[in-house]
């Protein structure tokens, strides 16, 4: 079997070193749209190294995301890619991210849960530099064709959507070219830039990145209810509900309850589908 879930689990992680700097979050923070109104202050706090902070999420890419490259490359795990999909993705900051940093990736596979039709993977990476631990991250990953095993069934809930009106609704616009711009951060899967390979894969055109969608409801969030002071997150976790399309609308709905944000995403264009569910973002 592909999937040897006792085996991987049980397998030693995996470590590497990453570096980052200025460059590296200017480019994801643009990726997610950052920069418009390009003399907006509040929009120069991502884009201006004089002033720059970093978003939570952009612990997705870090080091070329390589947490979860490792994790697919562990002992007992031998999937065929093109029955990968991210499922979900959880962070937990233990403290700011600088902008620039040296650190150690450790990755290892926390769980494997059979869904008979699929395996979900849950990747964790932790991530430390020389002054103690700064984010913990898990990426639920289904592999289809995987299940049936006989393992765990593994967690299934779902968040309500509160019955009230929304506290906030933004907007946020996905450019053109914006997966293309986005995939200079590490993600050169080209589902989301070559049309022959997304039809291949079954889509009209290609799509845009799960994690840009992840990244741009964040910095709408942070930007709308947190005073965009990226310090206050402590944990942002989602699941992928759906696809989005450049050049469509993200229609982000927030309800904001004590040290809790939560929130649902929304394809405009097409008739309000949803893009990510269960999302919520934790903070001071």
């Amino acid at each position: 079997m592909p999937i040897d879930a006792a085996q991987a689990v049980a397998a030693e992680p995996r470590s590497a070193e990453i570096t980052w700097d200025h460059k590296d979050i200017q480019l994801y923070h643009l990726g997610l749209g950052a920069g418009i109104p390009a003399t907006d202050p509040d929009e120069l706090r991502y884009t201006l190294e004089s002033k720059l902070h970093v978003l939570p999420s952009f612990a997705t890419v870090a080091g070329a995301g390589m947490g979860v490259v490792g994790g697919l490359s562990a002992p007992g795990i031998d999937v065929n890619l093109a029955h990968v999909l991210h499922g979900g993705q959880t962070i937990e900051l233990h403290r700011p991210i600088p902008v620039k940093g040296r650190a150690t990736t450790t990755s290892r596979v926390a769980a494997v849960y059979d869904k008979t039709k699929a395996a979900v993977l849950v990747l964790r990476t932790e991530v430390a530099d020389a002054e103690g631990p700064l984010w913990t991250a898990d990426a639920q990953i289904f592999v289809r064709g995987e299940g049936g095993f006989g393992g765990e069934r593994g967690p299934s809930e779902r968040l309500e959507v509160p019955a009230r009106e929304p506290d906030r609704t933004v907007d946020r616009p996905i450019r053109e070219d914006q997966a293309l711009l986005y995939r200079l951060s590490g993600d050169w899967n080209p589902l989301h830039a070559d049309p022959e390979f997304a039809k291949l894969a079954g889509f009209d055109r290609p799509i845009l990145h799960g994690l840009c969608s992840y990244g741009m409801t964040l910095k709408a969030v942070v930007d709308t209810l947190l005073d965009g002071d990226v310090s206050r997150i402590t944990r942002y976790g989602t699941r992928f509900a759906g696809i989005v399309f450049p050049g469509e609308t993200l229609r982000v709905r927030m309800w904001q309850g004590p040290g809790r944000i939560q929130v649902t995403v929304s394809a405009v264009e097409r008739d309000e589908a949803p893009v990510l569910a269960d999302t919520v973002i934790d903070h001071t």
